[in-house]
């Protein structure tokens, strides 16, 4: 299915049947990240999972894309299905907090938003990741990614930069070869929604807070600033899980069981 926001197709797949819910993924994902957390909500909701702009079936990320953009792009896919309820993972949570200020968004489940708060730089890799992309480089550009944001924390990179290299180049491979620089897209999202948390006060959709408690400790330290400021929120830490356990790679059956309880 497709809507369009600012003459870009936003394309996406829809299943189930009852109360709808958007998924919104995080960098370097699909719609096809959240298959596993879709079908599980979907014997109980109608569904629809987005590929944000510049990734999967969805049309090109123009010039200047930014956090407004992907705003826009939300309410199109809010305003054709008639959704109501939004759940975001990493800077699609980023994504979704803003937006609650501004569109009719009634229910928000967010897992870990990387946003700016304290001393942490959730930005920090981003002029290394830039230099290694335009070398051409995209494998070590993963790996400053996930290093970055908590990921292959105790993995060398001498180690893992020679493997990856052989996977992009490879079958199934090619897909996250093709995502690693889109990750441009999600930094300047991150980067455009920095301020101070207190922002968020005016935020008056019924929210969830989600995070594991493997999760990188900065993540964690967003969630504890945004539950005191958030009016009407919730909040749950799933055990055994870190930032991607929607993730088709994770557990995302711990995240459904949330999700249903919420978006009742």
């Amino acid at each position: 299915m497709m809507a369009q926001a600012a003459r870009t197709d936003i394309r996406w797949r829809a299943l189930g049947g009852g109360p709808k819910v958007v998924l919104l993924h995080g960098g370097m994902q699909t719609s096809d990240n959240f298959g596993k957390l879709a079908r599980s909500l979907a014997a109980t909701f109608t569904v629809y999972v987005p590929d944000r702009r510049g990734r999967g079936l969805s049309g090109p990320a123009k010039h200047g894309h930014g956090l407004r953009a992907e705003i826009d792009d939300l309410a199109a896919v809010l305003e054709e299905t008639g959704a109501r309820n939004v759940f975001g993972l990493s800077s699609g949570a980023v994504i979704a907090l803003r937006a609650a200020m501004e569109l009719p968004i009634e229910r928000l489940a967010l897992y870990e938003p990387p946003l700016k708060h304290g001393d942490h730089d959730p930005l920090a890799w981003l002029p290394r990741y830039e230099k290694e992309l335009s070398r051409g480089r995209r494998a070590a550009a993963f790996v400053t990614v996930s290093k970055g944001t908590g990921g292959l924390r105790y993995v060398p990179r001498a180690a893992m930069i020679p493997l990856l290299g052989l996977v992009i180049r490879a079958g199934e491979g090619k897909r996250i070869g093709d995502l690693i620089p889109t990750m441009r897209l999600d930094a300047a999202v991150v980067e455009e929604a920095a301020g101070p948390l207190g922002t968020y006060a005016a935020v008056t959709a019924d929210t969830l807070l989600l995070g594991g408690d493997r999760s990188p400790a900065y993540l964690t330290g967003v969630l504890n600033g945004l539950e005191p400021v958030l009016p009407r929120v919730r909040r749950v830490t799933l055990t055994g899980v870190g930032h991607l356990a929607a993730d088709d790679s994770g557990k995302p059956e711990l995240v459904a069981a949330e999700l249903r309880k919420f978006f009742r």
